[in-house]
């Protein structure tokens, strides 16, 4: 059994930290979503979870590049940092087509449907559905395009010794 856990987290232990960074994303993006919802952005439900999203993207970043993915590396880091939040503007961009759908194509909001049914149909659109499809893409695209070399990550090179303590030991 030992054997196979280990085996098990040697293989999944990126998809882990990640789905972790994920869990703690997503708790950050419901609470400023809602926050945001039921203030200042009650009539805009797709701005206020846009708004989230990019406020957690953020975190996101900092989480996945210093504990998910951090033995990967191969560039530099704006590069790398210009690949991510591409690639998680398209992953917020996922996010939000379920809840404009389901807003504004099926008509789930009032006065069309009752307000617990708006705000279930905002949460298993908006907040499950958007974030589970946007997960996957970005696992996907992180792995390939961002972090794609599963090694040490590059290294700042150790300047050269002073030329006063190199001529000192001649």
């Amino acid at each position: 059994m030992n054997a196979w856990l280990s085996r098990t987290w040697r293989r999944h232990h990126e998809t882990a930290k990640f789905l972790t960074v994920g869990a703690v994303c997503f708790l950050a993006t419901a609470c400023v979503n809602y926050t945001l919802k039921l203030t200042v952005l009650h009539e805009k439900p797709v701005t206020a979870l846009a708004i989230a999203n990019i406020l957690s993207t953020m975190l996101s970043y900092v989480l996945n590049r210093e504990w998910s993915f951090r033995h990967r590396g191969g560039r530099a880091p704006h590069h790398e940092a210009a690949l991510f939040f591409t690639i998680s503007a398209a992953g917020i961009a996922l996010t939000l087509v379920p809840l404009g759908v389901s807003r504004y194509v099926l008509m789930l909001r009032s006065p069309e449907v009752s307000r617990p049914v708006q705000e279930a149909a905002d949460f298993l659109s908006g907040i499950i559905l958007g974030t589970l499809i946007a997960l996957c893409f970005r696992l996907w695209a992180f792995r390939r395009f961002v972090f794609p070399h599963q090694r040490e990550r590059l290294e700042q090179p150790t300047p050269p010794a002073p030329a006063a303590s190199r001529s000192s030991r001649s």
